[in-house]
Protein backbone atom coordinates (compact mmCIF):
# COMPACT_ATOMS: atom_id res chain seq x y z
CA UNK A 1 0.00 0.00 0.00
CA UNK A 2 1.18 3.67 -1.00
CA UNK A 3 1.88 6.05 2.12
CA UNK A 4 -0.32 9.38 2.22
CA UNK A 5 1.48 11.87 3.24
CA UNK A 6 -1.71 13.55 5.14
CA UNK A 7 -1.82 10.29 7.69
CA UNK A 8 0.16 12.21 9.97
CA UNK A 9 -2.30 14.73 9.94
CA UNK A 10 -5.41 13.42 10.31
CA UNK A 11 -4.01 11.10 13.31
CA UNK A 12 -2.55 14.29 15.08
CA UNK A 13 -6.39 15.88 14.49
CA UNK A 14 -7.86 12.81 16.40
CA UNK A 15 -6.08 13.76 19.19
CA UNK A 16 -7.69 17.04 20.09
CA UNK A 17 -10.80 17.53 17.72
CA UNK A 18 -14.18 15.20 17.69
CA UNK A 19 -14.61 15.45 13.66
CA UNK A 20 -12.04 15.03 11.59
CA UNK A 21 -13.76 15.15 7.69
CA UNK A 22 -11.58 13.58 5.28
CA UNK A 23 -12.66 15.39 1.79
CA UNK A 24 -11.46 14.21 -1.71
CA UNK A 25 -13.19 13.64 -5.05
CA UNK A 26 -13.98 10.11 -5.43
CA UNK A 27 -11.49 7.23 -5.88
CA UNK A 28 -8.93 9.55 -4.24
CA UNK A 29 -8.14 6.39 -1.81
CA UNK A 30 -10.30 7.92 1.47
CA UNK A 31 -11.91 4.38 2.31
CA UNK A 32 -8.55 2.50 1.76
CA UNK A 33 -6.84 5.40 4.09
CA UNK A 34 -9.24 4.94 6.56
CA UNK A 35 -9.06 1.50 7.15
CA UNK A 36 -5.64 1.29 6.78
CA UNK A 37 -3.29 -0.26 9.99
CA UNK A 38 -2.32 3.28 9.86
CA UNK A 39 -5.51 4.60 11.05
CA UNK A 40 -6.87 1.62 12.51
CA UNK A 41 -7.66 1.41 15.89
CA UNK A 42 -9.31 -1.32 17.50
CA UNK A 43 -12.36 -0.04 18.79
CA UNK A 44 -13.20 1.91 16.03
CA UNK A 45 -16.41 0.91 14.18
CA UNK A 46 -16.56 1.70 10.50
CA UNK A 47 -19.77 2.26 8.42
CA UNK A 48 -20.24 3.16 4.63
CA UNK A 49 -23.36 4.78 3.43
CA UNK A 50 -22.70 3.48 0.00
CA UNK A 51 -24.15 0.22 1.72
CA UNK A 52 -28.22 0.40 1.18
CA UNK A 53 -29.22 -0.85 4.28
CA UNK A 54 -26.67 1.26 6.04
CA UNK A 55 -27.94 4.39 3.84
CA UNK A 56 -31.68 3.37 4.51
CA UNK A 57 -31.35 3.60 8.41
CA UNK A 58 -29.49 6.83 8.98
CA UNK A 59 -32.17 8.56 6.74
CA UNK A 60 -34.83 6.76 8.18
CA UNK A 61 -33.75 7.29 12.17
CA UNK A 62 -30.69 9.91 11.58
CA UNK A 63 -31.07 10.58 15.97
CA UNK A 64 -31.62 6.62 16.72
CA UNK A 65 -28.97 6.02 14.15
CA UNK A 66 -26.41 8.02 15.96
CA UNK A 67 -27.46 6.79 19.17
CA UNK A 68 -26.87 2.95 18.49
CA UNK A 69 -23.41 4.11 17.12
CA UNK A 70 -19.97 3.15 18.80
CA UNK A 71 -18.05 5.57 21.05
CA UNK A 72 -15.62 5.82 18.14
CA UNK A 73 -16.41 5.64 14.65
CA UNK A 74 -15.20 6.12 11.06
CA UNK A 75 -18.79 6.67 8.43
CA UNK A 76 -17.88 6.49 4.83
CA UNK A 77 -19.50 8.63 2.54
CA UNK A 78 -21.12 11.24 4.99
CA UNK A 79 -22.74 13.85 2.18
CA UNK A 80 -25.06 11.00 1.35
CA UNK A 81 -26.82 11.86 4.48
CA UNK A 82 -26.77 15.59 5.38
CA UNK A 83 -29.17 14.91 8.34
CA UNK A 84 -27.06 13.39 10.00
CA UNK A 85 -24.71 16.62 10.45
CA UNK A 86 -26.70 18.29 13.23
CA UNK A 87 -27.21 15.43 15.12
CA UNK A 88 -23.52 15.03 14.89
CA UNK A 89 -23.28 18.48 16.58
CA UNK A 90 -25.63 17.23 19.21
CA UNK A 91 -23.58 14.30 20.12
CA UNK A 92 -20.79 16.25 20.22
CA UNK A 93 -22.11 19.08 22.46
CA UNK A 94 -23.55 16.46 24.90
CA UNK A 95 -19.70 14.65 25.26
CA UNK A 96 -16.78 16.60 23.93
CA UNK A 97 -14.61 13.48 23.06
CA UNK A 98 -11.28 13.84 20.66
CA UNK A 99 -11.37 11.69 17.76
CA UNK A 100 -15.10 10.71 18.33
CA UNK A 101 -16.07 10.69 14.46
CA UNK A 102 -14.06 10.44 11.38
CA UNK A 103 -16.05 10.82 8.21
CA UNK A 104 -15.18 10.69 4.70
CA UNK A 105 -17.04 12.64 2.23
CA UNK A 106 -16.90 12.76 -2.04
CA UNK A 107 -18.36 16.05 -2.36
CA UNK A 108 -17.04 19.01 -0.26
CA UNK A 109 -19.98 19.76 2.10
CA UNK A 110 -18.06 22.33 3.92
CA UNK A 111 -19.08 24.38 0.87
CA UNK A 112 -22.85 23.88 1.52
CA UNK A 113 -23.33 26.67 4.53
CA UNK A 114 -26.02 24.92 7.04
CA UNK A 115 -23.68 21.82 7.10
CA UNK A 116 -20.83 23.70 7.39
CA UNK A 117 -22.28 26.02 10.57
CA UNK A 118 -23.25 23.31 12.07
CA UNK A 119 -20.03 21.60 12.68
CA UNK A 120 -18.22 25.16 12.97
CA UNK A 121 -15.42 24.68 16.08
CA UNK A 122 -15.87 20.76 16.03
CA UNK A 123 -14.32 19.26 12.95
CA UNK A 124 -10.76 19.78 11.45
CA UNK A 125 -11.23 18.99 7.07
CA UNK A 126 -8.67 17.39 5.81
CA UNK A 127 -8.22 17.29 1.72
CA UNK A 128 -6.98 14.20 0.40
CA UNK A 129 -5.76 14.80 -3.56
CA UNK A 130 -5.10 11.63 -5.60
CA UNK A 131 -1.58 10.50 -5.47
CA UNK A 132 1.34 13.09 -5.59
CA UNK A 133 4.61 12.08 -7.51
CA UNK A 134 5.84 11.62 -4.25
CA UNK A 135 3.81 9.56 -2.90
CA UNK A 136 4.11 7.06 -6.24
CA UNK A 137 7.79 7.07 -6.06
CA UNK A 138 7.64 6.80 -2.27
CA UNK A 139 9.48 9.87 -1.33
CA UNK A 140 8.30 13.01 0.57
CA UNK A 141 8.09 16.70 -1.10
CA UNK A 142 9.80 19.72 0.39
CA UNK A 143 9.92 21.90 -1.93
CA UNK A 144 7.89 24.25 -0.77
CA UNK A 145 8.90 24.29 2.43
CA UNK A 146 12.34 24.46 1.16
CA UNK A 147 11.89 27.59 -0.71
CA UNK A 148 10.32 29.14 2.43
CA UNK A 149 13.37 28.05 4.55
CA UNK A 150 15.39 30.30 6.50
CA UNK A 151 18.54 28.38 5.06
CA UNK A 152 17.21 26.65 1.82
CA UNK A 153 19.16 23.99 0.73
CA UNK A 154 21.62 25.35 -2.43
CA UNK A 155 21.16 23.45 -5.50
CA UNK A 156 23.96 21.41 -6.74
CA UNK A 157 23.43 22.07 -9.91
CA UNK A 158 22.95 18.46 -10.84
CA UNK A 159 19.39 17.41 -12.49
CA UNK A 160 18.01 14.10 -13.81
CA UNK A 161 17.02 14.01 -17.12
CA UNK A 162 13.17 13.36 -18.18
CA UNK A 163 12.29 12.97 -21.63
CA UNK A 164 9.20 15.34 -22.80
CA UNK A 165 7.61 11.84 -23.48
CA UNK A 166 8.11 10.53 -19.99
CA UNK A 167 6.90 14.23 -18.96
CA UNK A 168 3.75 14.04 -20.83
CA UNK A 169 2.57 10.54 -20.29
CA UNK A 170 3.12 11.64 -16.23
CA UNK A 171 1.31 14.39 -16.52
CA UNK A 172 -1.50 12.64 -18.57
CA UNK A 173 -1.70 9.50 -16.10
CA UNK A 174 -2.32 11.70 -12.66
CA UNK A 175 -2.22 10.46 -9.85
CA UNK A 176 -6.01 8.46 -9.30
CA UNK A 177 -4.86 5.31 -7.99
CA UNK A 178 -7.34 3.21 -10.24
CA UNK A 179 -5.97 4.99 -13.36
CA UNK A 180 -2.94 5.09 -12.34
CA UNK A 181 -3.00 0.96 -12.32
CA UNK A 182 -3.92 1.12 -15.37
CA UNK A 183 -0.77 0.66 -18.18
CA UNK A 184 -1.89 2.50 -20.95
CA UNK A 185 -3.08 5.98 -22.23
CA UNK A 186 -6.11 4.30 -23.91
CA UNK A 187 -7.38 2.17 -21.21
CA UNK A 188 -6.45 5.74 -18.45
CA UNK A 189 -8.62 7.71 -20.83
CA UNK A 190 -11.46 5.38 -20.62
CA UNK A 191 -11.29 5.15 -17.07
CA UNK A 192 -11.08 9.19 -17.09
CA UNK A 193 -14.58 9.28 -19.44
CA UNK A 194 -16.37 6.60 -16.78
CA UNK A 195 -15.20 8.57 -13.88
CA UNK A 196 -16.84 11.53 -15.30
CA UNK A 197 -20.07 10.03 -16.41
CA UNK A 198 -20.20 8.33 -12.89
CA UNK A 199 -19.75 11.37 -10.97
CA UNK A 200 -22.35 13.26 -13.23
CA UNK A 201 -25.15 10.62 -12.72
CA UNK A 202 -24.62 10.28 -9.02
CA UNK A 203 -23.20 13.10 -7.00
CA UNK A 204 -23.95 16.43 -9.31
CA UNK A 205 -27.21 15.10 -9.50
CA UNK A 206 -27.76 14.62 -6.22
CA UNK A 207 -26.64 18.23 -5.34
CA UNK A 208 -28.06 20.50 -7.87
CA UNK A 209 -30.90 20.85 -10.10
CA UNK A 210 -29.16 20.72 -13.38
CA UNK A 211 -30.78 21.26 -15.82
CA UNK A 212 -28.26 20.32 -18.50
CA UNK A 213 -25.75 17.58 -17.56
CA UNK A 214 -24.02 17.79 -20.93
CA UNK A 215 -23.16 21.48 -20.44
CA UNK A 216 -20.67 20.16 -17.06
CA UNK A 217 -18.43 17.97 -18.85
CA UNK A 218 -18.16 21.52 -21.58
CA UNK A 219 -17.50 23.67 -18.12
CA UNK A 220 -15.12 21.09 -16.81
CA UNK A 221 -12.99 20.92 -19.82
CA UNK A 222 -12.61 24.83 -20.55
CA UNK A 223 -11.80 25.58 -16.95
CA UNK A 224 -9.27 22.88 -16.62
CA UNK A 225 -7.56 24.17 -19.90
CA UNK A 226 -7.34 27.64 -18.02
CA UNK A 227 -6.00 26.51 -14.52
CA UNK A 228 -3.60 28.86 -13.89
CA UNK A 229 -5.22 31.77 -15.26
CA UNK A 230 -8.54 34.38 -14.31
CA UNK A 231 -11.09 33.40 -13.32
CA UNK A 232 -13.44 35.68 -15.66
CA UNK A 233 -17.33 34.14 -15.55
CA UNK A 234 -18.56 36.85 -18.32
CA UNK A 235 -15.32 35.32 -20.81
CA UNK A 236 -16.67 31.69 -19.68
CA UNK A 237 -20.31 32.36 -20.32
CA UNK A 238 -19.58 33.36 -23.86
CA UNK A 239 -17.35 30.41 -24.08
CA UNK A 240 -19.49 27.45 -22.96
CA UNK A 241 -22.41 29.49 -24.02
CA UNK A 242 -24.56 29.55 -20.63
CA UNK A 243 -26.03 32.75 -19.15
CA UNK A 244 -23.69 33.49 -15.91
CA UNK A 245 -26.59 33.32 -13.42
CA UNK A 246 -26.35 29.29 -14.74
CA UNK A 247 -22.88 29.40 -15.33
CA UNK A 248 -22.41 30.30 -11.18
CA UNK A 249 -24.54 27.77 -10.44
CA UNK A 250 -23.18 25.17 -12.40
CA UNK A 251 -19.57 26.16 -11.24
CA UNK A 252 -20.10 25.82 -7.32
CA UNK A 253 -21.52 22.66 -8.24
CA UNK A 254 -18.82 21.57 -9.90
CA UNK A 255 -16.26 22.86 -7.05
CA UNK A 256 -18.28 21.01 -4.60
CA UNK A 257 -17.57 17.64 -6.14
CA UNK A 258 -14.52 18.40 -8.27
CA UNK A 259 -10.77 18.91 -6.87
CA UNK A 260 -9.76 22.32 -7.67
CA UNK A 261 -9.46 25.36 -5.41
CA UNK A 262 -9.55 28.91 -6.55
CA UNK A 263 -6.80 31.58 -5.13
CA UNK A 264 -6.73 35.08 -4.69
CA UNK A 265 -4.81 37.02 -7.22
CA UNK A 266 -1.16 38.71 -5.66
CA UNK A 267 -1.77 41.89 -4.77
CA UNK A 268 -0.80 44.74 -1.93
CA UNK A 269 -3.99 45.26 -1.32
CA UNK A 270 -6.95 43.89 0.59
CA UNK A 271 -10.41 43.98 -1.02
CA UNK A 272 -12.33 42.88 -4.31
CA UNK A 273 -9.61 41.13 -7.01
CA UNK A 274 -9.67 38.61 -9.62
CA UNK A 275 -9.15 35.12 -9.02
CA UNK A 276 -6.83 32.60 -10.05
CA UNK A 277 -8.75 29.15 -10.78
CA UNK A 278 -6.64 25.82 -10.21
Amino acid sequence: MIHRHITDQIREALTDTPVVLVNGARQTGKSTLVQSAELGEQDRQYLTFDDPGILAAAKGDPNGFVAGLNPRVTLDEIQHVPELFPVIKAAIDRKRQPGRFLLTGSANVMLLPKLSESLAGRIEVVTLWPFSQGEINGTKETLVDTLFSKHPVAWSGKTTPVRREELLETVLAGGYPLAIARHNASRRNAWFQSYIMTMLQRDIRDLANITDLTAVPRLLSVVAARAGGLLNFADLSRTVGLPQTTLKRYFFTARINVPGSTVAAMGNKLGPTSHSDS
